[in-house]
């Protein structure tokens, strides 16, 4: 949680600052990373203080639903944004703070979300499970965000940011169903 709310301040300060649809799209993944951590530590209290199986299990699934409209919302924001920047035309400045933010999340979020799947399956939690793709889906996000930065910065091709931040979309809007509709497809 400390490495998304870092991540979050970095990503939405530098993305407003470069006006960067893809670095903003990115802080708002983290802020979401962090709702969804949070309602996840909820839920495992709930397990944790001795509820019944039927309070875990009610639990369980609020949070699915709640990690799947959080990704739903962020397909939506992305999408949006991003046709509006594409339609506009208005290229995004060059980040370097945004490449080297990319860079370390390109590392970092693909350890977290195989130790979280890793935990999931050692505790059975859906939710868990369902969240550790959420930070999977942040490391396709960094990846994606890197290399529309590097395009911006390196080609001037200043729709790539626009554009890496639309190919996410489709992943997000999938996983968003699977979760709300408490489905748990690899």
């Amino acid at each position: 949680m400390g490495y998304n709310g870092l991540e979050a301040v970095v990503a939405l300060w530098s993305g407003i600052t470069a006006r960067s649809i893809a670095l903003v799209g990115f802080g708002l993944d983290s802020v979401i990373e962090l709702a969804a951590a949070g309602a996840l530590l909820w839920r495992l209290r709930v397990e944790e203080r001795g509820a019944s199986s039927e309070e875990v299990e009610s639990t369980e699934r609020r949070v699915l639903r709640f990690i799947g409209v959080t990704f739903l919302a962020l397909a939506a924001y992305v999408a949006i944004q991003s046709l509006v920047t594409l339609g506009s035309g208005v290229a995004p400045d060059e980040s370097v703070v945004g490449i080297a933010l990319a860079i370390a999340s390109t590392v970092v979020m693909p350890l977290v979300s195989f130790g979280k799947f890793r935990a999931a399956a050692a505790l059975g939690s859906e939710s868990l499970r369902a969240e550790a793709k959420e930070t999977l889906a942040c490391s396709y996000l960094s990846l994606t965000l890197l290399i529309g930065l590097l395009a911006n910065a390196a080609a001037g091709w200043w729709w790539a940011d626009p554009l890496a931040a639309l190919m996410m979309v489709p992943w997000l809007v999938r996983e968003g169903l699977e979760s709300v509709r408490g489905e748990h497809a690899e």
